[in-house]
């Protein structure tokens, strides 16, 4: 069975909806890969992310803002005879979004962002401190290229 490339925005969407953590790739000033887990918001085609305010993740992004955002869902093992090791694989549903990060600085959108935030992993209505805004780092990433793939679904 060979994965197969998602086309519709939609259902990348609803991939990246099912998701609680994305991993985001950097490059840092001596050309190294990182990559974190986050813990995030999407709406309109925009990744939003929040952390400390400095830090080995800020100095890469404010020298190279370009990122790739890896999303993961639906795992399961699966074989087509348990004896085989190499009829083993696992079912899954990915997203790759490419995009560069912009650091959020009004207090008013760092509040959106945080919103978008807190709206995927709970209904709740959230109030927030003006120190605790001013305290994190907020950021985003609007989308410029996504690409998908399933595999067993």
């Amino acid at each position: 069975m060979k994965s197969r490339p998602l086309k519709l925005q939609e259902e990348m969407e609803r991939i990246i909806l099912k998701c609680d953590v994305c991993y985001i790739g950097m490059v840092d000033q001596n050309s190294e890969p990182y990559v974190l887990p986050f813990n995030f918001g999407y709406k309109d085609n925009t990744i939003y992310l929040h952390s400390a305010q400095t830090g080995k993740k800020i100095n890469i992004l404010e020298n190279n803002n370009r990122v790739c955002v890896a999303f993961s869902t639906d795992h399961v093992l699966r074989w087509v005879n348990e004896d085989v090791a190499c009829s083993w694989g696992m079912k899954y549903r990915s997203v790759l979004a490419y995009g560069r990060v912009e650091f959020i600085e009004d207090y008013d959108e760092k509040v959106e962002a945080l919103n978008v935030v807190m709206s995927n992993y709970s209904d709740n209505k959230f109030e927030y401190s003006k120190p605790a805004v001013m305290d994190v780092k907020t950021y985003k990433v609007v989308i410029e290229r996504m690409e998908g793939r399933a595999y067993g679904y």
